[in-house]
């Protein structure tokens, strides 16, 4: 008889008793209900209603040389006028590369989903033993029952996991469309400052000729001459200042936007939008950071499937093998052997105590992280609105008052 524990298979079950028939069954029906397929959309639909909703705008995972041709197109398309800052959003929404290879998470993750529901495969195992003119032969079929028991958990906290890198997939997107958006202001306010720039930079070049000429026929002195010449002097190095920040600021929308070669030569706005008339007043701005925020709703996910790993630890903490089999042995001097065996690991030496400590301190660990999410939202949603409200105050008080 084969020493190494193994388990039934259907083979194994017919010749078993009717209770290893009837687990058997029950354990394959359990099973089966558990197996997961591929979605229709690979997850994506939830992108593509946050880009939807959120954000007014179209996401597309491309997954082949087409889409690839059809999304360079409509970037030429969306390059060949002046780049508005909703266009800018559009452009990096479909051609960064970076947010291409985050979609590819949505891929991996769904992959893992569906191998955790699928029945794992049945082994068999065959010996042939002799001694003398006796020749044994030994054959088993055996299919892990741990692994059965257990896949409805595994397949719910793997279910749970893929929500969770949606979350994050959206979370991503969301915060590229808000870099472009802040990029693409930062380029157009760059080049309307060094055509600023160059205008002061000319009337102090005019200035400081013109003491240099008043000095030579005696109606200017020399300090006079040199608070001209330091005016213009001054001038030309902030129009190399503002220059080089227009250069940095246009390759950082470069690099949002995914372009490259002679895309890099598209065109913007001459000048930023007008401020808006008033802005709204948010008195409940902390509840909605709580309540629409993806990397709140994320810490939140990340705490529950924390618990419910820690219900499977400790459910599973001294079983780490079990496996049930059929065993079928003949020879040609004996009549043939039929049963079955179990083999199941003895916690001699490991009691599962430190799998479960280790769980139980990750899934503590989860929710501290969640409730320092949650405050560091409820803060950042502050700061970001009150300084969004003063950033409006200064520019009318410039547009109203120096302008």
């Amino acid at each position: 008889m084969n020493a190494n524990p193994v388990s039934l298979g259907p083979a194994g079950a017919r010749l078993a008793g009717s209770r290893v028939r009837r687990l058997v069954s029950l354990v394959a029906i359990a099973a089966l209900s558990g197996c997961a397929s591929f979605s229709p959309d690979g997850g994506f639909g939830v992108v593509e209603q946050a880009a939807r909703e959120r954000l007014g705008k179209a996401v597309h995972w491309t997954r082949s040389p087409a889409d690839l041709d059809s999304i360079d197109r409509r970037v030429g398309e969306l390059l060949a006028g002046p780049l508005s800052v909703d266009d800018a959003v559009q452009v990096a929404l479909l051609n960064n590369r970076g947010l291409q290879a985050v979609f590819q998470e949505l891929g991996i993750t769904e992959a893992q989903v569906v191998q955790a529901g699928r029945l794992p495969n049945p082994g068999f195992s065959f010996s042939r033993l002799r001694r003398d003119d006796e020749v044994e032969r030994e054959r088993g079929l055996h299919v892990n029952l741990a692994r059965l028991l257990v896949m409805p958990i595994i397949g719910a906290l793997e279910a749970r996991r893929f929500e969770q890198v949606k979350g994050q997939v959206v979370l991503n997107m969301l915060t590229l469309a808000a870099d472009t958006r802040k990029a693409h202001v930062q380029a157009v306010a760059a080049e309307e400052m060094v055509r600023y720039m160059r205008q002061v930079q000319q009337a102090a070049q005019a200035s400081a000729e013109l003491a240099r000429r008043m000095s030579q026929v005696g109606n200017f002195n020399k300090l006079q001459r040199a608070r001209e010449q330091s005016f213009h002097a001054d001038a030309m190095l902030g129009l190399a200042r503002a220059e080089q920040s227009q250069r940095a600021t246009r390759e950082r929308l470069t690099r949002l936007l995914g372009l490259w070669g002679a895309q890099t030569q598209f065109s913007l706005p001459e000048r930023l939008s007008d401020l808006p008339a008033q802005l709204a007043d948010r008195p409940d701005i902390e509840q909605v950071a709580l309540a629409q925020r993806l990397d709140v709703q994320d810490a939140r996910l990340l705490a529950e499937q924390t618990a419910l790993n820690l219900g499977l630890t400790r459910r599973t903490r001294f079983i780490n093998v079990l496996e049930l089999g059929g065993i079928r042995n003949d020879s040609n001097e004996a009549p043939t052997q039929r049963g079955w065996e179990v083999g199941v690991e003895l916690p001699l030496f490991d009691w599962g105590d430190a799998r479960v400590a280790r769980a139980e301190a990750l899934y503590m660990r989860a929710v501290h992280r969640a409730a320092q999410t949650a405050v560091q939202a409820r803060s950042e949603v502050r700061e970001a609105y009150t300084a969004w409200r003063s950033a409006f105050d200064i520019a009318r008080h410039h547009q109203d008052e120096i302008v």
